[in-house]
C-alpha cells in the first residue's frame, strides 16, 4: 500500500507465466495490437500512436521530452513536487530552456500562474505538468492546463503515471498531446513498462524535427514501425514479452470492470480510508478538493518515529507504507490505494495496522 508498485492480481501473476514466443511472431502482433486497442480506452483517445513502451514511466518520460523538445526551445515547466522537477531536468538536458511554473508542494498546479507563464513567453513551444503528483498526493486541473496550452499554441506534455486507471483522464477530450504513465500503479501490472500516447500534431512535430532525437533507444520514429502497421513490422528491440502478458491481463481487467466504475472505486476506499484516519487524529497534507484518492499524503503524527512505525507495519503486518519525499521527507506518509490493492480488507488492515503501531 505504497506509491508503488501496487499489488498485482493473480490473474496477472498467472499471466507472466505463459511460455515466451517471439517478439515477431505473429500470436505477439496480434496481442500487441489488443494492448493498444485496451490502451486507447484506458487513455480515452483515438490516438493511432498509443504504445507500451518497453521501459519504466520515467522513460516514458524522457521519451515525450527527447522526441518532442529541441535545443533552444522554451517549455513551461509546472512544479508542485519531486516529479515536476524531473521534467525540468529533461528539458535542461536537452538544451531547451525551461520556464519554472512552481506551485506549494501538497496543492494542485496553480492554473493563474501558468497563463501569467503562458502570456508573458509567447514563444514557448510546449507546456509541461503532472497530472498526478505521486511525491504528494495533489491532483491538478489537467483539463483546464491544456487548454490554456491550446489558446497559446503550445503542445501539452502530461504525466499520468499514478493517474491512469484511477482517476478521470480524458486524452482527446481534454486536447493532451504527449502523455506517459507507469504499469505499476493503478493498473496493478509489473513494473517496466511505460504507456505512452501522442496525437497527431505530437506525431507530426516528431516527423518534422529539425535535429535527430538524442536517444537512439526512445526515438519513437522508429518504434513506429514496429508497433503499427498491418504488414511486417520493423524489428527494432525484443519487447518484454511476458509483461506485456500481464500488461495485457490488466487491461482486459480494466475494461471488463469499466474504466468509470473502477475511477468510483478508488474513490470509495479512500473515502473510507479518510473516515478511518480522521479517528486516529492523522491530517491529510492535501486539501480534499486537490487530494488523490489512490496516494494518500499524510502528516506523521507528532511524536511518532518515521522508519520505526514504517518498519513495525512491515514487520509486524506484511503492510508498506512510502515515505515523504522532497520536502516532505520525514514528515509525511504515502499511502497508496492503486488497482487491485484498492480493496476494502486492505483498507481495514492499514487502519487497524496503523493503530497498533501508533498505540501500541
Amino acid at each position: 500500500m505504497g506509491p508503488g508498485p501496487s499489488d498485482i492480481s493473480p490473474e496477472v501473476l498467472s499471466a507472466l507465466s505463459r511460455p515466451v514466443i517471439g517478439h515477431l511472431d505473429p500470436l505477439f502482433v496480434g496481442m500487441m495490437d489488443e494492448i493498444k486497442a485496451l490502451l486507447q480506452y484506458a487513455f480515452q483517445t483515438k490516438n493511432e500512436f498509443t504504445i507500451a513502451l518497453s521501459a519504466p514511466g520515467s522513460a516514458g518520460m524522457e521519451a515525450c521530452f527527447v522526441n518532442l523538445v529541441e535545443a533552444g526551445d522554451k517549455v513551461i515547466v509546472c512544479r508542485n513536487g519531486v516529479f515536476g522537477d524531473r521534467m525540468i531536468q529533461n528539458v535542461t538536458r536537452i538544451g531547451a530552456e525551461a520556464i519554472v511554473v512552481d506551485s506549494p508542494w501538497g496543492r494542485a498546479v496553480e492554473v493563474d500562474k501558468v497563463e501569467q507563464a503562458l502570456i508573458a513567453n509567447p514563444d514557448a513551444k510546449f507546456l509541461a505538468f503532472v497530472h498526478a503528483e505521486t511525491s504528494t498526493g495533489a491532483v491538478s486541473d489537467a483539463k483546464t492546463l491544456c487548454a490554456l496550452a491550446q489558446q497559446h499554441d503550445c503542445l501539452s506534455i502530461v504525466d499520468a503515471v499514478t493517474s491512469l486507471g484511477g482517476i478521470e483522464l480524458k486524452v482527446d477530450d481534454w486536447g493532451i498531446d504527449a502523455i506517459y504513465s507507469g504499469s505499476q500503479k493503478c493498473l496493478s501490472c509489473v513494473p517496466g513498462l511505460s504507456p505512452i500516447s501522442f496525437s497527431e500534431k505530437a506525431v507530426t512535430a516528431i516527423k518534422n524535427r529539425k535535429t535527430v532525437v538524442q536517444s537512439w533507444f526512445l526515438d519513437q520514429s522508429l518504434v513506429m514501425s514496429y508497433w503499427s502497421g498491418a504488414s511486417k513490422r520493423s524489428y527494432h528491440h525484443t519487447a518484454p514479452v511476458n509483461s506485456l502478458y500481464g500488461l495485457h491481463e490488466s487491461l482486459v481487467q480494466l475494461q471488463n470492470e469499466g474504466l468509470e466504475n473502477r475511477w468510483a472505486r478508488h474513490q470509495a476506499q479512500h473515502e473510507t480510508l479518510a473516515k478511518g484516519l480522521e479517528k486516529l487524529e492523522i491530517e491529510f497534507i492535501v486539501p480534499k478538493a486537490e487530494r488523490l484518492p489512490q496516494l494518500n499524503a499524510i502528516y506523521i503524527p507528532r511524536g511518532a518515529d518515521d522508519a520505526k512505525v514504517r518498519n513495525y507495519l512491515l514487520n509486524h503486518y506484511n503492510l508498506e507504507i512510502g515515505a515523504g519525499l522532497g520536502d516532505f521527507a520525514g514528515k509525511a506518509w504515502r499511502i497508496g490505494l492503486m488497482g487491485y490493492a484498492a480493496r476494502s480488507e486492505n483498507v481495514a488492515l492499514c487502519l487497524a495496522a496503523l493503530e497498533d503501531a501508533l498505540y501500541q
